[in-house]
């Protein structure tokens, strides 16, 4: 027992006695559909002393905790702040998306958004400030960087660009869909009590459902490994963005196609028949 609660106490500690870091950039880039990606780097200071650093919001997904050449750092969740292990990186990287920051009344979108540092906003493409709680710092088409404080932007998007549905993404999963490794596939889900259906089965079934094709290469990509595989490696093997990919995997999670299962250090994508 005492092996379970020492650990929260330490954190609990650390979170209390640990000086909250200044956070030295922040952007919030905003999506059409009221969603912000957020996206915060701390300078640690030297040496491995854990760090803290406060959650924006409530909701937070797909949370990403990098060093400055995107290898994962360990961190944990306490009371609405990182704990982080720094890992003597010297920039920790902080991503993760939110819908709490934005609201909507009739075609006005408001984003509200406080910092103790200047910040930028990524707006999305077709759309029009109508108002803004200061004098920005600097403005650059959407891109538009606000003083510290609480501040707040209203605008309205018109004609919202849809995301491409055919051609999107290269298609480079042939040497992964050779014959050879769906049969592996096939024997690495053998053993459960739910029948796999065979590749050209899944096929037949994907074709059946109303899918984008860099969704399909998704879902053929997991059947070819086994059914499982991070969402990092998933991503760079498809040559999809990041911010592309999160939004893709949350569509086929709520349509019950996938499952998005979070690890220690990152995320993984679990095929569901």
């Amino acid at each position: 027992m005492k092996k379970a609660v020492i650990p929260a106490l330490f954190l609990l500690l650390t979170l209390t006695l640990s000086p909250v870091l200044a956070q030295e950039a922040v952007k919030l880039e905003v999506y059409e559909d009221g969603y912000v990606k957020v996206e915060v780097s701390v300078v640690p200071p030297n040496g491995s002393a854990p760090v803290v650093v406060p959650l924006c919001c409530e909701h937070v997904q797909d949370l990403q905790v990098e060093d400055p050449s995107g290898n994962p750092l360990a961190f944990d969740v306490v009371n609405g702040s990182l704990f982080i292990e720094p890992d003597n990186a010297s920039v920790i990287v902080i991503s993760y998306y939110t819908p709490d920051l934005t609201s909507k009344r009739g075609i006005l979108w408001s984003l509200n958004f406080s910092s103790a540092v200047p910040f930028t906003v990524v707006l999305p493409k077709g759309s029009i400030v109508v108002d803004l709680s200061a004098i920005p710092l600097r403005i650059n088409g959407t891109s538009i960087t606000l003083p510290p404080g609480n501040q707040s932007i209203s605008y309205v998007i018109q004609n919202p660009p849809r995301e491409r549905q055919n051609g999107s993404f290269p298609y480079i999963v042939g040497a992964l869909i050779a014959g050879g490794i769906a049969g592996a596939s096939v024997l690495l889900w053998r053993g459960r009590k739910k029948r796999i259906p065979t590749r050209d089965e899944f096929i037949d079934r994907l074709s059946e459902l109303d899918l984008r094709d860099e969704e399909r290469m998704v879902l053929m990509y997991l059947y070819d490994r086994g059914g499982r595989a991070s969402q990092a490696e998933v991503r760079d093997s498809l040559g999809i963005p990041k911010t592309t990919a999160w939004r893709m995997f949350k569509r086929l999670e709520e349509r019950g196609l996938l499952r998005i299962i979070r690890g220690r250090k990152e995320y993984w994508l679990e095929l569901k028949f």
